[in-house]
């Protein structure tokens, strides 16, 4: 079974609050994406807002007819945003004020007491839960015994790796070794995420090229992809864009 597509469309908000504008809606990016075939929507609501808006998350909420994935800090404030609107899943992810983007898998292990709190209220919200995480077996372990239903592995890693292989080092043997060892290390973790009694899900960094390497390791459930559909849909549309990176995932 080829694993799901869930479309993150957090930067077209991103281009609607780059002028503190109503244009482009998040809410009709959803709506083309479904129609290109997502089997998801995910945004991330950040703490500074700076893309997504809490009047997104719950207009989204209201209209979207697949799974809506939240992916939030695991502060006070967010989870009383999730209790409020109730998506389908909450995505606990690391956040850093002055990063451009996720830059790494979040620290279950060293903050077992708090994750523990926070994934057994939103668990009390009819919520599914689930960490976002490098592929580091200490880390799937402790998600395991915190309560997570589903683990994400952070793909940053090996997407870089095949960048390094396919566009700068063509032919090195050291740059195809670490690709080697980087798309070794997510099919090792989603085997050990499974074989816990959790989902296994991957993203972050994925895109047309790379997408088929992680799409047929055993046992993946979803891709969550954003970037670079939104970067495809400036020249092809949304709609179409999505339809691509659904044929990239069934290859």
């Amino acid at each position: 079974m080829r694993p799901r597509l869930g479309v993150n469309i957090d930067h077209v908000a991103t281009i609607r609050q780059a002028r503190r504008t109503y244009e482009p809606d998040p809410v009709w990016a959803a709506v083309e994406a479904e129609l290109g075939g997502a089997d998801g929507i995910t945004v991330h609501l950040r703490e500074d807002r700076r893309h997504i808006q809490d009047h997104d998350v719950e207009r989204l909420k209201q209209s979207v007819h697949v799974k809506l994935n939240v992916e939030m800090a695991a502060t006070d404030e967010m989870v009383a945003v999730a209790c409020k609107i109730k998506p389908h899943m909450a995505m606990l992810v690391p956040e850093g004020r002055t990063e451009v983007t996720t830059e790494g898998g979040l620290d279950v292990a060293g903050q077992f007491a708090r994750l523990s709190e926070v994934v057994k209220r939103l668990k009390g919200c009819g919520t599914s839960v689930s960490a976002f995480i490098d592929a580091d077996p200490r880390q799937i372990d402790a998600s395991a015994k915190v309560g997570f239903s589903v683990c994400e592995v952070h793909t940053g890693p090996f997407a870089h790796a095949f960048h390094e292989r396919q566009i700068v080092h063509i032919g090195d043997q050291g740059v195809r070794q670490s690709f080697e060892d980087e798309l070794r290390k997510v099919a090792d973790a989603g085997k050990r995420i499974q074989e816990a009694g959790m989902q296994f899900n991957a993203g972050h960094a994925l895109n047309y090229l790379n997408v088929p390497y992680i799409a047929q390791l055993p046992g993946v459930r979803e891709l969550h992809i954003g970037h670079a559909i939104v970067s495809r849909a400036v020249f092809v549309g949304l709609r179409e864009a999505v339809r691509e990176m659904k044929r990239m995932i069934s290859q």
